[in-house]
């Protein structure tokens, strides 16, 4: 297993601090979701066309992979669902220049479950016609367990249903954990061979049901228990650190979070 960290946890960094900053703490990868102001990253400057190979060649001299550009579409319930799947594609053009092998979309916009009565027809079909897009620059694309498909229940029949060679499924343990208290062995059970990018961060359900997230270690997520399940299947991938700094500004900050999530983490994956 490797570990990268996504981009959401420094928000106030340039590109060059975070791939530098990743390398000099050891991560294989960054995960990117907006850089700076640009939460848009087929729109920010540092992958401009004329930027493009002079990244690749940093990313190489760090030994830093970029293993998925995070999308901010999600496809269900969207009034402007033509500009989503516009979205899922400059991505797709992205990541082909970049050489990167998956995008992240979502079904319903957040993770907290809303969604009671889930058009699967709509979803299903806009999924594979975005799936076939895709295979043209080989890219995949993995939908992430991110409301009603954090029920794992839910999701495996779902990904089966749509039956797409390039279409894979983004694990969030903290959405399977808190919206449908799964266990990490049951969701890596059902989803196992799907699964090929891992979201990760601890946190503790208050008494009031409010989540508030922590410090790898000194929450009460089954951490432990989700790489022990990943290990079981041979998972080979990511493990990516989501420390919502962009979105919480409370949080610790990246420098000291980014340190300790690694520390704690690389003997885990041993």
């Amino acid at each position: 297993m490797k570990l990268s960290f996504s981009t959401l946890g420094c928000p106030d960094w340039t590109l060059n601090e975070i791939i530098a900053i990743a390398s000099d703490l050891g991560y294989d990868g960054v995960e990117i979701r907006g850089v700076g102001d640009e939460i848009y990253a087929p729109k920010s400057p540092e992958f401009s066309i004329k930027n493009i190979e002079p990244l690749k060649a940093k990313l190489a001299d760090a030994n830093i992979e970029i293993p998925v550009f995070t999308s901010g579409a999600y496809l269900v319930d969207n009034p402007s669902l033509n500009s989503a799947e516009s979205e899922v594609k400059d991505y797709v053009f992205l990541a082909s220049k970049m050489g990167v092998k998956y995008v992240r979309i979502m079904g319903e916009q957040t993770p907290v479950p809303v969604c009671t009565r889930p058009d699967n027809n709509t979803l299903s079909e806009s999924i594979i016609s975005l799936c076939k897009f895709a295979a043209a620059f080989n890219v995949s694309l993995l939908i992430e367990t991110n409301g009603f498909l954090a029920d794992s229940a839910i999701m495996k029949p779902f990904i089966e249903m749509i039956d797409q060679p390039n279409l894979g499924v983004l694990w969030d343990v903290n959405h399977t954990v808190r919206y449908f208290n799964e266990d990490p062995a049951y969701t890596v059970k059902m989803l196992g061979p799907h699964i090929k990018h891992v979201h990760l961060k601890d946190s503790v359900r208050g008494t009031n049901g409010i989540i508030t997230y922590m410090l790898a270690g000194y929450g009460t997520l089954p951490i432990k228990e989700a790489v022990s399940a990943l290990k079981e299947i041979g998972y080979e991938g990511y493990i990516s650190f989501e420390w919502v700094k962009r979105w919480s500004k409370g949080l610790a900050e990246p420098a000291i979070a980014f340190h300790q999530f690694i520390n704690y983490m690389k003997d885990l994956i041993q």
